[in-house]
């Protein structure tokens, strides 16, 4: 079924004196996530349900207007751009995206534009990824045990996972690790994704998973809050704050044993919300000023109005005005704040 917001942000429309993506918190917004697809080749239990239903084709964006949408947002202010899923590499034709925005790169309209992926087509993709311009990619990997992530993934095949990670970086590109902490999973695999990440000059990034779509039934049950998770390292490691950051919500610290970078993304338990610098656009054109709110502004109809590039910026700067000091997010034991919109339409 096509996705519907559960509430709708009017389109109001803020001064046009306003040069750059402020919200009314004095928040900046120069970092858009973008998401191409709906469709996955696997399905992650803290993502998505099993059995999926998936949007149909006339309800996605093309890629002309996704990359329209990209144009509009730069000329807005927004200087970092991030393609997510599903899973990006599904997308038939992806690589004509990243070709139109490849002279935003060279004529310093964007300062990055980054994808993140579960790895499983990168092998195929490294190459034409390097040559459009991309230089870092974000890779979700949650465990190195192949029985694990076959049961994490719903399907997945480890093997393929690595092979794309290898291919990535023997193109040169900086990959960075995501793993989704999970009770049980996280205790059993972080020491081997720290030595698996820091031999090969990867920074390792552990995400606190989010109450949102298939993951709601369980997530009480899996819940391992990121407060805790990094308890369990520093018995085990020496950690030391740095200062490095990458225009995301994580924190880093060095590990002492290894001298490698691991990050903490944690929306629960460590708000980061005052910020925060990012929006996300769904595959639909759906704008959510909010990862943690189902508030959100349809973008696809002012694309497809013919009314000129007017109305989608306005909308654009309504969403801007309409976003929230903070998600709703929480959780006590039980669930609160969580949304049925799966991680899967929006990309994380």
């Amino acid at each position: 079924m096509p996705m519907t917001p559960d509430r709708s942000i009017p389109l109001t429309t803020p001064a046009r004196s306003q040069p750059t993506l402020t919200d009314t918190f004095g928040r900046a917004i120069t970092y858009l996530r973008l998401s191409v697809t709906d469709r996955c080749d696997l399905r992650c239990t803290y993502c998505m349900s099993e059995h999926m239903t998936f949007l149909p084709r006339k309800d996605v964006l093309s890629l002309e207007e996704t990359y329209r949408l990209a144009e509009t947002f730069m000329r807005l202010g927004v200087r970092k751009l991030r393609l997510t899923g599903g899973e990006p590499l599904v997308r038939k034709n992806i690589m004509t995206l990243l070709a139109q925005l490849k002279p935003h790169l060279e004529a310093r309209d964007l300062d990055e534009v980054t994808l993140t992926t579960n790895g499983t087509l990168l092998a195929r993709y490294a190459a034409a990824l390097k040559q459009n311009g991309v230089t870092r990619v974000n890779v979700s990997l949650d465990t190195l045990d192949p029985d694990r992530y076959r049961a994490v993934t719903r399907w997945g095949d480890l093997a393929r996972a690595l092979s794309g990670v290898d291919a990535a970086l023997a193109e040169g590109l900086s990959v960075k690790l995501n793993a989704v902490v999970q009770k049980g999973l996280f205790e059993r695999d972080a020491a081997d994704l720290i030595a698996f990440a820091h031999g090969r000059g990867m920074d390792l990034t552990f995400i606190e998973a989010m109450p949102l779509g298939g993951a709601l039934d369980d997530y009480g049950a899996n819940h391992l809050p990121l407060t805790e998770a990094e308890a369990w390292l520093r018995a085990r490691y020496t950690l030391t704050p740095v200062t490095k950051k990458t225009g995301g919500p994580a924190r880093y610290m060095r590990v002492g044993e290894t001298g490698g970078l691991i990050g903490f993304i944690a929306p629960l338990s460590c708000n980061f919300c005052a910020s925060c610098n990012r929006m996300r656009v769904s595959c639909t054109g759906q704008l959510f000023p909010c990862m943690g709110d189902d508030g959100a502004v349809d973008l696809r109809a002012a694309l497809r109005g013919g009314e000129g590039p007017e109305q989608l910026e306005q909308a654009i700067l309504g969403a801007v005005a309409a976003k929230p000091r903070g998600h709703g997010f929480g959780f006590d034991g039980t669930v609160s704040g969580g949304l049925s919109r799966p991680m899967s339409h929006l990309g994380g």
